[in-house]
């Protein structure tokens, strides 16, 4: 398998999930200037973080006034998922220089992993496929990081004809609920999500959002301590 031929199929395994990805970037877009955030830097975050439920969590923080330590350490929370992702391919990846490490890694998001992993999976380490197999999570994730962008903008763009006093704050937990659903696939997840669901209501008074820090901590725990289902 070429360069080329890698590239394009991982490109196009991302376009089906950018469909359904694009119309979040649109209402991160339009979401982050409604909570104070400057169309340049709402830009620049989809640009640098670029991971769609910290980007919704980072401008709900910031909407609240949070202390950095505090916003910093919900995001970082939230993105260890992506720990997960990358030792997962690790030993695919293993023989690649370090800048395409870096590059990979950047890339590596939820729905390009998605994408990718299937047709990585095949790619056995030290096999002939293996070679250029990097280059179809290349694919996938430039694909899924041009497509946020362009959705980013057009959120920016939107955003910017709203009024400031429309009110938005129904946007972000719809799109959080419509992330998480479909991912509760097992007992462990449920119960993480209900935990963390359960103990955000309860500390909500808490000043800075501190509750959905706590709440992610206890869904963690909860989910970890779920005995692992046998098939």
């Amino acid at each position: 398998m070429t360069p080329r031929i890698a590239f394009a199929l991982g490109f196009r395994a991302v376009l089906p999930i950018l469909v359904g990805v694009a119309p979040f970037g649109v209402i991160y877009g339009v979401v982050a200037l409604q909570s104070g955030i400057p169309a340049l830097a709402a830009m620049a975050m989809s640009s640098i973080v670029f991971a769609g439920s910290a980007q919704f969590l980072l401008a709900q923080l910031v909407g609240a006034g949070a202390p950095f330590l505090l916003t910093a350490g919900a995001v970082g929370l939230v993105n260890l998922r992506h720990a997960l992702y990358s030792a997962s391919v690790a030993p695919i990846l293993a023989h690649l220089p370090r800048r395409w490490k870096i590059l990979l890694a950047y890339l590596l998001t939820d729905e390009a992993y998605a994408a990718a992993i299937p047709h990585l999976m095949a790619a056995r380490p030290g096999s002939p496929q293996a070679v250029n197999a990097h280059w179809i999570l290349f694919g996938s994730g430039l694909g899924l990081w041009s497509g946020w962008q362009l959705a980013t903008l057009a959120g920016v763009l939107i955003g910017a004809q709203l009024p400031s006093d429309l009110g938005l704050d129904f946007a972000l937990p719809l799109t959080f609920i419509a992330i998480v659903v479909p991912m509760l696939q097992s007992r462990g997840l449920l119960l993480a999500a209900l935990t963390a669901g359960a103990v955000a209501v309860a500390l909500v008074a808490l000043p800075y959002k501190t509750g959905l820090f706590i709440a992610a901590l206890a869904g963690l725990v909860a989910g970890a301590a779920m005995p692992r289902e046998r098939n």
